[in-house]
């Protein structure tokens, strides 16, 4: 089979498309042969050797965690799914033509493979750090780098549970955001005085890590309102770094109900093709994403 890997760290350029045995699926997992995988940010994190705890990496290496497809194999233990189902979940090594995940769901009717490739991680990680920040309905927070995958599925979360959000994404993504149902403004120079100016913010969130924690510490008060998922550094300023994933697949259940009542929806923004993960991970690095980003396989 094709896929994706990588022998040492660094830029995009160490992403090589190798010939590779297939895995199998053990006790309590799946195969699926994959139709799309999700592109994110902890990729390309993993992939340059950021320290992030939760993904140990030995080299060489595959990439990737998302994906959806057809089952075609299914371990000992499992119940609940068949060789044939489509699905979407979380699992390793997924920029490649099969797949083994250790957490999964049937796909809801309405979304196509490269569409609910792009839902497992960021749905988890969304309503992880909604809880792990502590806001509550009829307050407000704040979320810096609104307008991405993570940033798309807060906003449409946090509108169901009655919590006003404040998105600051680029100038392109406004009318984006307010379609969401945030309310919306510019990052850079002055953001802080217009965040100020739409009102008081009970939490924040750092989903870009583009170096404002100290601000959103400011706006918030106190750090333990603050967590990101995005700057290594947010330690230093007391504030929590989210990386730890929780359960994926209650996650996954939660975004099948969401999705199904047309509560949640994530746009693709580009497909790529797997030979052009490089590319895909240049373009998620370089921010500015409105939803997200997949491989098609």
């Amino acid at each position: 089979m094709k896929k994706v890997s990588f022998a040492e760290f660094g830029g995009p350029e160490v992403l090589q498309l190798i010939d590779a045995e297939a895995p199998h699926a053990g006790p309590g997992r799946i195969r699926i042969a994959v139709r799309a995988a999700g592109v994110n940010p902890v990729d390309w994190r993993i992939r340059e050797g950021q320290v992030l705890g939760a993904h140990p990496i030995e080299l060489p290496s595959g990439v990737g965690l998302d994906a959806a497809g057809v089952v075609d194999e299914v371990g000992e233990g499992v119940v609940g799914v068949e060789v044939g189902d489509r699905v979407f979940g979380e699992g390793s090594s997924t920029y490649a033509e099969f797949a083994v995940l250790s957490a999964w769901a049937r796909m809801p009717e309405r979304l196509t493979f490269e569409e609910a490739a792009g839902y497992p991680s960021v749905v988890e990680t969304a309503l992880r750090v909604i809880r792990e920040v502590g806001v509550r309905p009829g307050q407000t927070l704040l979320v810096s780098g609104a307008s991405g995958g993570v940033g798309s599925a807060v906003l449409q979360i946090a509108r169901e549970r009655g919590i006003t959000v404040i998105g600051t994404a680029g100038a392109a993504n406004q009318e984006y955001l307010r379609g969401l149902g945030a309310v919306a403004t510019t990052y850079g120079e002055g953001w802080i005085e217009r965040v100020r100016q739409l009102g008081d913010v009970d939490a924040a969130l750092d989903l870009a890590g583009s170096g404002v924690i100290r601000e959103l510490v400011e706006l918030t008060g106190i750090p333990e309102k603050v967590v990101s998922i995005a700057d290594l550094r947010a330690p230093e300023f007391g504030v929590r770094f989210s990386g730890v994933a929780g359960s994926v697949p209650a996650a996954l259940a939660e975004a099948v109900d969401l999705i199904s009542q047309g509560r949640l929806h994530i746009p693709v923004e580009k497909s790529y093709p797997l030979a052009e993960a490089a590319a895909a991970h240049i373009d998620s690095a370089a921010g500015h994403t409105r939803g997200r980003r997949v491989l098609v396989i």
